[in-house]
Formats: C-alpha cells, structure tokens, sequence
C-alpha cells in the first residue's frame, strides 16, 4: 500500500475568545551552516544546496497563550495543526530553552530520487541531527515570519509535501497513523500557515522537499 501525505485545507483562525498578552521572541535571521561532511554521497552539485540555520526559542507559554499569538500574528490552521495543538502529546513547558533548527531538503541528505522518513530520519543522525519536539512547530512559525511564498503556478501534488513548505521532522507520537504526524509551515498568497499533516511509514519524501532537524 502506497502511503500518501494527507492535508486538510479548510481555512481555520484561531478562536476569539483567548485574551492574553503577545509575547514574540525577534527573529533571528537565518544563517547559513558549514559544510557537513558525514554525508552518504559527495557529488558536488548536491553540496551545493544550503543548510539553514535558526535558533529558536521554544517553551514558557501555555496552550491557550500559544492559540492568542498565533490569532494575533494573523496566523491560520488547518484542522490537523488544531488537532495537534489541542491533544495530550502536546505538552505545555513552562521553561524556555534554545534550539538550533537545521533547514536542508532530502537531495542534500543524499537522495536524489527520494527517500522514506526511516531513511532520512537515519541519514540525518548521521550528521548530527534529530527529530523536532512537536512543540517546536508553532514557536518556529511565530518567529519565523518572513518565509518565501510558495511557488505559484506549480500545480499540486496528491500525496506530497507541497510546494514551498518547510516540514518539521518529528518522531510519531501514536502508532496510529489516522493522527498527524506533525507540522509543516506555509505562505499562501501572503498569509502564514501553521499545518498539520498525517502520513503512512512508506510515504517517500521527494528530493527537493525541505525538512527542518535539531542540531546536537
């Protein structure tokens, strides 16, 4: 069975009735990395593509203040991202922390034609990289406002990442994979995204898809 990445497109704000005051970190432009070197394949062209770098500030917020910033920020959800916000895996820390967040697609990890997550996922502790904490998706995309618009005029494809998107790797937090998997970020026509998606462990990310790690 060919496993599909799911997306929900209903346009959903965030609820009205959250009052708490906006507390945004600055964001800190992104930076590009060294070349890594403790990849599976040297072909020039491929070490070409950059690795990204952003620090993060994640944690010090409660669920329902996390809801109020993004409503402030003008943000949308879909109802995966809602599903995800509002389920037990989320936690609500009350610690802040720093982390540095690794932006790079699946060709620079070595696979031109492609690979699945258990790939990816085993290339990119190879270099140093580990999956997301589920709660890094709405810190990262309240501080991440000035992302690219998605490409216009590429028509979309069933069962993929879509164009322009940045997915946040993240370990499965249920062995059901009717529950999402975790977020991805968007600019449509000039609004931010905050997505959830779903997605079976055969689903084969594309090349040029971007994902984004925690370096260590």
């Amino acid at each position: 069975m060919v496993a599909l990445w799911y997306e929900q497109g209903d346009v959903k704000r965030v609820s009205p009735q959250f009052r708490f005051q906006l507390q945004l970190t600055k964001h800190t432009p992104a930076e590009r990395c060294p070349t890594m070197t403790s990849l599976p394949d040297s072909s020039a062209d491929r070490l070409k593509e950059p690795l990204v770098s952003r620090k993060i500030e994640v944690g010090g917020r409660s669920k329902f203040e996390l809801l109020d910033d993004l409503k402030r920020a003008s943000i949308l959800l879909n109802d995966f991202a809602i599903q995800l916000l509002e389920s037990e895996y989320f936690p609500a820390t009350t610690e802040s922390r720093t982390v540095n967040t690794i932006e790079l697609t699946v060709r620079r990890l070595g696979y031109a034609s492609g690979a699945t997550t258990r790939q990816i996922v085993d290339t990119a502790a190879e270099m140093g990289l580990v999956s997301c904490p589920i709660e890094l998706g709405p810190y990262m995309r309240l501080q991440y406002l000035d992302q690219p618009e998605g490409a216009h005029g590429v028509p979309p494809q069933t069962g993929q990442a879509p164009s322009g998107s940045i997915t946040l790797m993240s370990d499965s937090l249920t062995a059901d994979d009717e529950f999402p998997k975790g977020f991805y970020l968007r600019r449509i026509d000039g609004v931010l995204w905050l997505r959830g998606y779903r997605s079976g462990p055969e689903h084969i990310w594309n090349p040029d898809d971007h994902l984004v790690f925690i370096s260590i």
